[in-house]
């Protein structure tokens, strides 16, 4: 552990940035008005964001330039896995009581318009042909993540680590040591991995559940929340890419990925067997 520490609540979810060095309070108000920029843009939870504005009535929504790059990731998520990871989720994930208010109180189930049907993005530039509910939860964290990082590379931070609730990055001359907690048991560890001047993301169908058997990883063509797939880690350069490939892991094999991504992995499936790449293999205890 470093020896400064912030924790705060944001986005839903539970940072903690630790780092060598006081953060001077420029530093700390960068890091404010990013998360909540973030939050005005793209929180579906939020009636006044982008997102919530969308929700309500087709048009035209002009995002900011960091827009670009997180929904060119998207849409060649939603390619190389069949249209299974979509920004369009956020519909159904409301359907099943996931909405704004936390109903958790789950509504019939239809299907999901395809990205062409429902919208053309064009640089910054939203063009809806109906209504949307955006979600871009399979990524938006771990891209958030880069952003408060790049806040402190500016600022010259030399060493710190940003830890949104599993989604990490590091920077540093020191390794940081992260335990792989097994969903099936949240007190014990599956592994650790050693994790330096990079990005590791976690996700699981333990977290943000409700209801029997609803949890937040929506399978669109099933309409069901997804089965097989009840963990996954990935390790790779940046936040974004790292949290957008967990979430992938869990509709598509790590080969099909791997064609266009570099990164490491591990995913556990419902029985607790666990898939694998070299990197990992050391540190897992099962």
């Amino acid at each position: 552990m470093l020896p400064h520490s912030r924790q705060f609540d944001a986005i839903g979810t539970k940072w903690r940035i630790e780092t060598n060095t006081p953060l001077t309070p420029v530093v700390a108000a960068s890091i404010s008005a990013c998360i909540e920029s973030f939050d005005h843009t793209y929180s579906r939870f939020r009636s006044d964001s982008l997102v919530g504005q969308a929700a309500r009535q087709a048009g035209t929504y002009h995002f900011p330039d960091d827009s670009v790059a997180l929904f060119k990731f998207y849409r060649t998520l939603y390619d190389l896995t069949d249209g299974q990871v979509t920004p369009l989720i956020g519909a159904m994930l409301e359907r099943a009581g996931y909405d704004a208010s936390y109903s958790l109180s789950p509504n019939k189930q239809s299907p999901l318009p395809t990205w062409d049907e429902a919208m053309i993005w064009q640089h910054t530039t939203l063009t809806t042909m109906q209504p949307v509910v955006i979600d871009v939860g399979a990524a938006g964290k771990g891209y958030l993540v880069d952003k408060i990082s790049h806040i402190l590379d500016a600022a010259e931070v030399s060493d710190y680590v940003v830890d949104a609730s599993g989604d990490i990055r590091h920077r540093g001359k020191q390794e940081n040591i992260v335990g792989l907690e097994n969903p099936f048991n949240t007190s014990e560890v599956i592994g650790s991995i050693s994790v330096q001047n990079e990005s590791l993301c976690a996700s699981a169908t333990n977290r943000r559940t409700w209801g029997k058997g609803l949890h937040h990883i929506f399978d669109p063509r099933t309409m069901l929340p997804t089965q097989e797939i009840v963990a996954t880690w990935v390790i790779a350069k940046e936040g974004l890419l790292a949290d957008g490939i967990a979430t992938a892991l869990f509709f598509v094999t790590p080969e099909r990925l791997l064609e266009t991504f570099k990164f490491e992995y591990v995913r556990m499936h419902y029985n607790g067997s666990l898939e694998y790449s070299l990197r990992f293999k050391e540190g897992l205890f099962v």
